[in-house]
């Protein structure tokens, strides 16, 4: 299992977390990193009184889910490159997370990263933090509603590219049945992956959708399609983790599938090096964390706006597989791939 995030933000106030993390600093002398579960570069409360600037880094990434360790570690890095306070929070309920946006622009901070994973339900604050002056980008999720919601810039992976492009690799293996596993109904990028397969698959596609905060929940659920569909030569997730377990589930089963995933973290290095993975797409959350961070302190400091405000900039697909995973490896090992 992948070495879990620190625990998430509460939808309770981004102003109250930072004020409680920044008593704790003066009471106790700990870590920048407190039970809140908000990750801040420096203290935000002092931060704002000597004129640093705060960034707010919010997505939708759920408990136990290295993906998003990788994303704070790039936000982190850009961050103490540019000497910004930068605090992070998360919930992967749409409402509580747009009710962190709303937190956010009521403590005025001076810039907001966010993930649109479920695009309606965040038109609301950030619409509230551009009437506020607050400038936001967009990171990882909502690539099709980015601009239409006004955001100044946009970094992640064509989703539905990379799903077309797994479509081929599939078609070139001779591929014939696959299995897709979603594991959060309605998230955009996750089902633009899936609907990508099945574009330019020429074998079945079908989808299976499980809960993704529960590991034995998606093993039990994968075990059981591949037992009453002996057909299914080939299971493709949207997450590292989702892949190791379907790794499980095929061993269990004894099915003669394959698995291939989207997302890379060093545990799922080593399964592509030693073949129970296929491959692997890489859309690089470390450098979306970073450039989204990096890109709010450039707008601020230079009006810098990257892709001019009318096009993403892209961090992915990059395949990974047996053939090149070596050149990946000890940045994977070192938790920034």
């Amino acid at each position: 299992m992948n070495t879990p995030l620190p625990p998430q933000a509460s939808p309770g106030s981004v102003r109250t977390a930072v004020l409680a993390a920044a008593l704790c600093l003066l009471l106790a002398g700990c870590s920048g990193s407190g039970g809140s579960g908000l990750d801040t570069g420096a203290d935000a409360a002092d931060g704002a009184e000597s004129g640093r600037t705060q960034v707010v880094l919010i997505t939708h990434g759920g408990q136990g889910d290295s993906f998003w360790d990788l994303v704070q570690k790039g936000a982190r890095a850009a961050a103490a490159k540019d000497g910004i306070d930068l605090t992070y929070a998360s919930d992967s309920d749409p409402a509580k997370q747009a009710q962190l946006v709303r937190e956010a622009v009521d403590d005025r901070v001076d810039g907001i990263a966010v993930t649109l994973a479920k695009p309606q339900a965040m038109k609301s604050p950030v619409a509230d933090a551009k009437a506020a002056g607050i400038p936001v980008v967009g990171l990882n999720s909502g690539i099709d509603a980015w601009r239409a919601q006004g955001l100044l810039e946009y970094f992640g992976q064509d989703e539905s590219l990379a799903g077309r492009a797994i479509g081929e690799r599939l078609n070139a293996v001779k591929a014939k049945h696959a299995l897709c596993v979603i594991h959060e109904r309605g998230n955009v990028a996750l089902e633009a992956r899936c609907a990508g397969v099945k574009k330019t698959f020429t074998g079945q596609t079908e989808m299976l959708y499980v809960e993704g905060t529960d590991l034995d929940a998606v093993n039990a659920a994968v075990t059981a399609q591949l037992r009453q569909d002996p057909s299914i030569d080939e299971v493709v997730t949207l997450g590292a983790q989702f892949a190791l377990t379907a790794v499980e589930s095929v061993k269990a089963t004894g099915s003669r599938a394959k698995v291939a995933t989207f997302d890379l973290d060093k545990n799922l290095v080593k399964a592509v090096r030693d073949g129970n993975v296929q491959f692997a797409v890489d859309q690089q959350p470390y450098l979306q964390g970073y450039l989204a961070v990096d890109a709010l302190w450039l707008y601020r400091t230079n009006g810098n706006v990257s892709g001019g405000g009318v096009a993403p900039v892209l961090t992915g697909p990059a395949f990974v597989t047996r053939k090149n995973v070596a050149s990946v490896a000890r940045f994977a090992t070192a938790g920034t791939r």
